[in-house]
């Protein structure tokens, strides 16, 4: 799907301008990247929501370099949250440098490259995030001011018999729970429409938790809350004795990492 943005309705023009120019400047950089976000779920739905800003998807090693070669071509630029975020600014207007989630999943790798689709955003030829690797990434999202469930759910609708279900269910690993959570949303919005997803995938979930409810629980006091929210649990971290999820060796983050992204959720909600 093509999907060329109605900038006279949607988007200031000067906003256009910059993230066309930005998208050319990109593609000068050899630094292979992505688009996802808002402009993404258009790409694959026609749903055209639009966003403060554009999310550019690069691998991890090659985001300060990225950051690097837009600040020569007279960015302000900053790597936000070393664990996954970079922005790149010019004048009024940014985009987001992703190559991670901020619970520390999602990390971009190869395969969101291997799998891209190509497409056109406001007439500059882009790869598009893969849908398997959107909605891994979306599913964490969780908090109290945005919850991605709508999208994931527009997502199956128009792409669910075209998914790598396999690579998808590889992707949650052993947070499959959120996986199964989201399907059977899936499922109680469009029921109509619930064949999009596998009987297969659906069947191999629902053994995962059945044989999971009749194990012995984990000796492991673990809270995995953070991964879906970083403010919501921080009284079951702080007062109730659990250990966080997102934290390393069970995590990908470092305290100092979690401390850090969980201080700027709270000065935001202040």
């Amino acid at each position: 799907m093509t999907m060329t943005l109605p900038t006279d309705e949607a988007l200031r023009p000067e906003s256009a301008d910059y993230y066309r120019a930005t998208l050319r400047l990109l593609q000068r950089s050899d630094i292979p990247v992505l688009v996802g976000g808002a402009y993404a779920l258009a790409h694959y739905t026609g749903i055209v929501r639009h966003t403060k800003d554009l999310d550019i998807f690069v691998g991890p090693d090659d985001a300060p370099k990225l950051l690097d070669y837009l600040a020569g071509h007279g960015y302000r630029t900053e790597m936000t949250f070393p664990h996954w975020l970079g922005k790149a600014y010019l004048g009024d207007d940014f985009i987001d440098l992703i190559f991670s989630g901020g619970n520390g999943v999602a990390r971009v790798d190869d395969e969101w490259f291997r799998y891209a689709s190509a497409g056109e955003l406001l007439g500059e030829p882009v790869r598009f995030c893969p849908v398997e690797e959107s909605i891994w990434s979306k599913s964490f999202i969780c908090e109290r001011e945005r919850y991605d469930g709508a999208d994931i759910n527009h997502l199956i609708r128009s792409r669910g018999p075209d998914l790598d279900w396999q690579r998808l269910l590889r992707r949650f690993d052993e947070n499959w729970r959120v996986l199964l959570s989201h399907l059977t949303l899936y499922g109680f919005v469009y029921p109509a429409e619930r064949d999009r997803v596998p009987t297969w995938v659906m069947d191999e979930l629902t053994i995962r938790l059945r044989d999971e409810t009749h194990a012995e629980p984990p000796a492991t006091h673990t809270c995995r809350g953070p991964l879906l929210s970083r403010l919501q649990y921080i009284k079951d971290l702080k007062d109730d004795g659990y250990e966080d999820a997102r934290v390393r060796p069970e995590g990908t983050m470092s305290r100092g990492e979690v401390r850090r992204w969980t201080q700027a959720g709270i000065d935001e909600a202040e």
